[in-house]
């Protein structure tokens, strides 16, 4: 993976907000599967890919996973503690709310980036994601409504917590194979299918329903987290915590296509709220504005 540079991890991880935007839609064509019983399956199918992917390679599956017991703390903690406290979040709180405090997690992103040795927070990176995050607000915020309890609530902010956490520790394990990550699916898998059998009834995907079902293992419950993991270990994560917040929106537009959700004029300013966000954390406005300047002849 050294071979990549910087630009190039950029441009993988930033498909990842690509896969991301299909989450909804795929999520609602796979019909009323008990969470932890879809989270199971989804990455159960994930793993499988990865299994055949180093079958094809005549590549050792087993020696990525050969990880010290930090990098799998870091790893199963991140993807299955973010959508265990999701759940939860989305159980004990409005969904709406639930969904827009846990959003934090890109604006935390491009704080915590910062802490990094040889990174640098700048001003523009925090007005970008306060912008971001501002177009999260007009997005989510008009769904937005009372009640919930603290066990939601608190679940949500620590949900943020969490992926952030994961997304810029992982900068710092670069060593770490992207190829782990199959382990990381599989047992997560495992523990989705125990909390499954301790906490829920089955309810099995049924039809078209397994669509839905696959869909979210090839790609926003399966390759995302290898291409993200390509993106915040040797990519611009100010960047990709900046275009983090498209995901709403393009999530949106994808679920108005589908025929799941209306368009509405909130959509429009939520989109240029998020875009002047991207702008302005990436620093191409103030680019732009240097190339436009004229050199003065001496």
């Amino acid at each position: 993976m050294s071979a990549l540079t910087r630009r190039q991890a950029t441009a993988i991880g930033a498909t990842t907000i690509l896969n991301w935007a299909l989450l909804a839609t795929l999520t609602q064509l796979s019909g009323p599967v008990p969470p932890f019983l879809l989270t199971g399956l989804a990455f159960s199918i994930a793993f499988l890919c990865f299994f055949a992917w180093s079958l094809a390679r005549r590549e050792s599956f087993t020696a990525p996973l050969r990880q010290a017991p930090s990098v799998w703390a870091l790893g199963v903690g991140g993807l299955f503690g973010y959508h265990a406290l999701y759940f939860v979040a989305q159980q004990n709180a409005p969904p709406a709310n639930a969904g827009l405090i846990s959003y934090l997690w890109p604006l935390l992103i491009v704080l915590f980036v910062g802490l990094l040795p040889g990174e640098r927070l700048l001003p523009r990176h925090v007005v970008g994601g306060l912008l971001g995050f501002a177009g999260a607000v007009l997005l989510i915020g008009g769904d937005l409504g009372a009640g919930g309890s603290a066990l939601g609530y608190g679940a949500a902010f620590a949900c943020a917590l969490v992926w952030s956490g994961y997304s810029v520790l992982s900068r710092a394990k670069k060593a770490v194979p992207t190829s782990a990550v199959g382990g990381f699916c599989l047992v997560t898998a495992l523990l989705a299918f125990a909390c499954h059998g301790l906490f829920e009834v089955a309810r099995w995907p049924q039809g078209i329903e397994w669509l839905g079902v696959v869909g979210l293992g090839l790609g926003p419950v399966g390759s995302a987290f290898f291409t993200w993991d390509i993106g915040v270990k040797h990519g611009d994560l100010h960047l990709l915590g900046l275009l983090a917040y498209a995901t709403p929106l393009l999530s949106t537009l994808v679920l108005i296509v589908a025929g799941y959700a209306e368009a509405t004029p909130l959509l429009a300013l939520a989109a240029g709220v998020i875009t002047l966000g991207m702008l302005v954390g990436s620093g191409a406005l103030v680019r732009r504005k240097r190339q436009a300047t004229p050199v003065r002849s001496a």
